[in-house]
């Protein structure tokens, strides 16, 4: 419902930037990251100018339907058998001119077998290369039939109640808001002449405004500096068209007027379309009108300034007759009563790159008789989700509420600053759960070890070990430091490359928690500490926290009066407690982990399971004394309870593979309980395999009488010796077990 616009002057400390933003779908973040760099990183004074669209065909038909729709319910008391015929009717009159029209030809019904094949159409509905061939030629096409199919089901219902008997007012009004948006549409083909109070548009668009605003607050983006509103500047629209026409560049046309595209780009210092030219004789793209119409315009590139009002249409008196504004004409009136005849940077969507910004140049160029109304287009890309357009026709279409449950404003920006801001801006599961999420911990982790060891350091006080600990890896660190904070403003500098800025804060992040790493208790705590305020005060720019300068982090969430330094409250506490726990653990390991591994114990339920519910991780370190972080107690408990599944799944498969191997001795001591001098005789081998053996059970003579030969008996006597070792296990085995 918001058509947003914003001016600004970009200088350093003395010039002043004038914007106008176009505001669209993801835009309103995106704007706000090129916003907070301008002004908070490069020190422009920016003046934002921000453009409510409260009136427009969209906004006057959904105001006007919901109107009509309201007015029927509340003139109706109960199912009648009018209020089914009203329905039905309107039911039969949408799938007809909605749902068929999309149809095959030789699948389309006749009219009045609307119902009757309804079922045979909710079955190949169900063939999903039957349906998506009709979601080709109209992406509506889902939506139509789910209310067409939510409409009949709540006639049924209430003609099934009207049989019954009287029905109640909450019945019918059950059949109304199940099939509104069938019924409003044909409410408003009968009534729509009689609905033109201005009113109803301005309180439908007020209402998504005070919801827009709400949500942009959760996203954390800034106010505009100033606020306007279509409705608030229409008799400033009027002397504005009446201007152009003087200047010889728009005519009146049967109560409308029109933009003369050909007389502009003829005049020596305008050119009409120039950014995109190409486009410029694309009619299915003006705003002008259509050739069903019958008004006469000099070309078919003619917009409309200004448009004499239809029956079911607000209008407003002016010079040629009652009527309201054209699309583009609303932004060039206000932008130009609030900045002038120039401004330096005019932002939007790409979609609006033509017609409307380049309409809205030209006639705001022919009204000023100026030659460069605008100094720099900021034009962001679409929104997709999942690969594809966000749209309520392609339900993929995600509200701020549903997102917000699901990730945090400082997530979703994150989102937006990985990818470049006149780019398609992709956003999925994948970017969320991967890129974004990894950085984010990334950060988190980087700025609780910086803070853990900076709170550390100041608890010990300045206290000199006689070395100044400022050698090659600090000057190292340092030249980094500078090395990336050149590379950051690089990256700003060439067209808001954000992507590459967050890279470089990425890369210095890794590089210190190498050096942190490597230097163990000789880091130099100025050095880092340095490193982390400025990555904190970068990320804060960006809008990805709140909070002062020198603070070291995201920020908070908010800052309110009266917000509470938690980490100055609680440190205190959780230091002496863990103190407590670095004597006990000493003590225990002095005197020898068997005589004290119930100290031990203890200390490790301290740190495993009472501190973590409170935001508290304690890191053991090489010297005896543990490093205090403050965390999240989810962020906590999650990688606990991850740490635990992997000990319980390795001790599973330790388990599992002891197990195994248990199995397996027993399978081959139970090998060994035949005694090696029966290994040859029955039952072990058949009767009447051999028939005589000596004192050792070793055969002697097969079953025939006959003497084994020389290689049958080494093999023999082969086998015998393996059983022998066997059942000498065997037996060892059987007298551990007793």
């Amino acid at each position: 419902m918001a058509d947003t616009s914003n001016g600004t002057t970009v200088g350093r400390q003395s010039m002043m930037l004038h914007i106008w933003a176009m505001l669209a779908n993801s835009n309103y973040v995106t704007q706000d990251v090129l916003r907070r760099i301008l002004s908070d990183y490069f020190g422009y004074d920016v003046h934002f100018v921000m453009n409510i669209t409260d009136i427009d065909d969209k906004i006057i038909k959904r105001a006007r339907q919901n109107h009509l729709i309201e007015t029927f319910r509340s003139e109706t008391k109960a199912v009648t058998a009018d209020l089914i015929k009203h329905v039905s009717t309107a039911w039969r009159t949408f799938i007809r001119n909605e749902l068929f029209k999309e149809f095959p030809n030789g699948e389309r019904p006749s009219a009045g077998e609307e119902e009757a094949k309804w079922q045979s159409i909710s079955e190949l509905y169900q063939d999903k290369a039957w349906r998506q061939d009709c979601v080709r030629r109209d992406e509506k096409f889902d939506m139509n039939f789910s209310s067409a199919q939510r409409t009949l089901l709540a006639l049924k219902s209430a003609e099934s109640h009207l049989d019954v008997g009287p029905t109640s007012q909450d019945t019918a009004y059950k059949l109304i808001d199940e099939s509104k948006d069938i019924l409003a549409a044909f409410l408003d083909e009968q009534y729509k002449s009689t609905v033109t109070d201005p009113a109803l548009s301005r309180s439908l668009a007020s209402y998504w405004e005070g919801r827009f605003f709400d949500d942009m607050s959760r996203l954390r983006v800034r106010d505009p500096d100033t606020l306007t509103r279509v409705t608030e500047y229409v008799p400033e629209i009027v002397s504005f068209v009446e201007r152009i026409i003087q200047n010889g560049y728009a005519y009146e046309s049967e109560g409308s007027v029109y933009f003369d595209t050909l007389a502009f780009d003829n005049a020596p210092i305008h050119d009409y379309a120039k950014l995109e030219p190409w486009s410029k004789n694309l009619k299915k793209l003006q705003d002008g009108p259509s050739a069903s119409t019958g008004k006469v315009v000099k070309s078919k590139s003619d917009f409309a300034l200004w448009k004499a009002s239809k029956p079911g249409e607000p209008s407003w008196p002016s010079s040629w007759g009652p009527g309201r504004p054209g699309w583009h004409i609303e932004c060039s009136v206000m932008a130009s009563a609030i900045l002038g005849d120039n401004m330096d940077i005019h932002s939007g969507g790409i979609d609006l790159a033509f017609p409307h910004h380049d309409n809205e140049m030209a006639q705001s160029e022919a009204y000023h008789e100026c030659p460069a109304w605008v100094n720099y287009f900021l034009h962001t890309g679409h929104l997709h989700i999942e690969g594809l357009k966000m749209s309520k026709s392609l339900k993929n279409f995600i509200t701020i509420d549903e997102i917000l449950q699901k990730y945090s404003a400082r997530q979703m920006r994150l989102a937006f600053l990985t990818q470049l801001w006149n780019a398609q801006v992709d956003f999925s599961e994948s970017l969320m759960a991967g890129e974004v999420r990894n950085l984010e911990t990334s950060l988190n982790n980087f700025f609780v070890t910086v803070k853990a060891i900076i709170s550390q350091a100041r608890s010990n006080g300045p206290i000199s070990d006689g070395y100044h600990h400022y050698e090659a890896p600090e000057r190292e660190l340092t030249s980094r430091l500078y090395e990336a904070q050149s590379a950051f403003r690089a990256a700003l500098c060439d067209s808001f490359n954000t992507p590459e800025a967050l890279g470089v804060l990425r890369d210095l992040v890794s590089r210190t928690n190498t050096y942190i790493n490597s230097r163990g208790n000789s880091v130099n705590v100025g050095v880092i500490e340095n490193v982390a305020r400025w990555i904190g005060k970068m990320l804060r720019m960006f809008g990805l926290g709140e909070g002062e300068n020198t603070e070291i982090g995201w920020g908070q969430e908010s800052q309110g009066q009266g917000a509470v330094d938690k980490e100055e409250v609680v440190i205190p506490y959780v230091r002496a407690l863990s103190s407590f726990r670095d004597s006990v653990r000493q003590l225990a390991m002095s005197k020898g982990e068997t005589a004290f591994k119930d100290i031990l114990a203890l200390c490790d339920k301290l740190r495993d399971v009472d501190l973590i519910p409170l935001g508290v991780a304690l890191d053991d370190q090489e010297d005896g004394k543990a490093l205090v972080k403050l965390v999240s107690p989810d962020e906590l408990i999650r990688a606990r309870d991850e740490k635990k599944a992997m000990q319980e799944a390795k001790a599973a498969k330790k388990a599992a593979q002891a197990e195994a191997e248990r199995l397996k001795r027993l399978q081959k001591l139970e090998k060994g309980r035949v005694a090696p001098q029966d290994l040859f005789k029955p039952p072990n081998v058949a009767d009447g395999t051999y028939s005589s053996w000596d004192d050792s059970g070793l055969p002697l003579t097969d079953g025939e009488d006959k003497e084994i030969s020389k290689n049958a008996m080494k093999k023999i006597r082969k086998e015998w010796e393996t059983q022998k070792k066997l059942h000498e296990d065997f037996l060892a085995y059987q007298q551990e077990q007793n």
